[in-house]
């Protein structure tokens, strides 16, 4: 009868350690960080967070406006410097425990050019503030073909107006009148 027992317990210990035990192991889903939408949350370095970051590209992919939430954390102002490639950077200056959101409301979003890539593939972009040390991280890149992207789509830069030289004016020359003047 003891044995009997001791097999029970046993075989109740499995089952509950069978059906509970894959939790204790396996990593929940929910405790994963991660972007739930377009852009990429990238990872903190310095006073100014960038949060939802993605591209928008033109249709051949060399301009693209850079979308993103700037936040300041901390009391004082703070600039961030970020980098495309071998590019030129851009700068942005956010006040303390202020947000600008680039291609929202408040500010234009920030143009590069010289990319060479196409939606769906990713950007490899520096982001630095403050005095820490800057992160590369990989930016998404969309176009405008869902509609509420369509608005943020580079434009094309106005090609300059083709200069031409006009001639002066010519003006008569008085002929001498035959009378002086006198």
């Amino acid at each position: 009868m003891k044995s009997r027992l001791a097999a029970s317990i046993a075989l109740s210990a499995l089952v509950v350690v069978g059906a509970t035990g894959c939790a204790g192991i396996t990593p929940q889903a929910t405790t994963i960080d991660y972007s739930a939408s377009d852009g990429a949350n990238v990872p903190r370095k310095g006073p100014i967070e960038v949060r939802n970051a993605f591209f928008v590209v033109d249709e051949s992919g060399t301009t693209g406006n850079l979308v993103a939430g700037l936040v300041n954390t901390t009391a004082d102002s703070a600039t961030i410097h970020i980098t495309v490639g071998d590019g030129p950077g851009q700068s942005v200056r956010v006040a303390g425990q202020k947000s600008v959101s680039l291609g929202g409301d408040d500010a234009e979003p920030l143009t590069f050019e010289g990319l060479d890539t196409k939606a769906g593939k990713t950007v490899d972009v520096y982001f630095q503030s403050g005095s820490a040390e800057g992160i590369k991280y990989a930016i998404p890149v969309l176009d405008g073909t869902l509609p509420y992207y369509s608005k943020l789509v580079p434009s094309a830069k106005p090609s300059p107006a083709p200069t031409t030289s006009v001639a002066p004016a010519v003006e008569p020359t008085p002929t001498p009148s035959e009378t002086p003047v006198g």
